[in-house]
């Protein structure tokens, strides 16, 4: 499996490095008091020259976060709906599916503590898992991971995009019924 860390568990604004330490991807939201927010994801680019090694980052992608209308991913150029792209499926909407660029179908299901992706066909193969962080004070500290099956790598942008997506939805969901009681 593939480990990435993330610096917080709050995915619009952390740090998401490999298993060597090295920054991978970033997430930034700047905090609005009205209107519409919007999460940037940036990716590393890679050195070209071995002499040069400071981290330089390119917009991968965004996700605008609406609250009365479907939010929005745009990356690759393009700008799709979230309900269009990554529908809402099952009895509570508990489960978002969308099509990877190759082609297969791929089911993201929102657990009460995290989220797990898996494809959406009969093998139901499970190919990410996100770990919430934990204090220590039952077993070890750890911060919070996503890991990846390696068969995943040739499509990690439309993984961390969706994985942010529907982890933050799961804490809406977390808040919401934290709040009631």
């Amino acid at each position: 499996m593939i480990l990435l860390t993330l610096s917080t568990e709050d995915v619009r604004n952390t740090v998401i490095t490999n298993e060597q330490g090295q920054i991978i991807y970033k997430t930034d939201t700047p905090f609005k008091l009205v209107g519409v927010r919007t999460t940037t994801i940036q990716k590393i680019r890679p050195n070209v020259d071995q002499y040069h090694m400071p981290d330089q980052f390119d917009v991968m992608g965004e996700i605008e976060w609406h609250i009365f209308s479907s939010s929005k991913f745009r990356f690759g150029g393009t700008e799709v709906k979230t309900k269009e792209f990554i529908p809402e499926k099952g009895l509570l909407g508990h489960k978002r599916v969308f099509v990877g660029p190759d082609g297969r179908p791929y089911r993201w299901d929102l657990e009460s503590r995290v989220v797990v992706l898996s494809r959406n066909d009969a093998s139901r193969t499970e190919v990410a898992r996100f770990h919430r962080a934990t204090l220590g004070i039952i077993g070890r500290k750890r911060k919070a991971t996503l890991e990846v099956s390696p068969e995943m790598a040739h499509m990690m942008d439309i993984v961390i995009m969706t994985f942010i997506y529907v982890e933050k939805l799961r804490e809406d969901e977390e808040e919401a019924r934290n709040a009631s009681g």
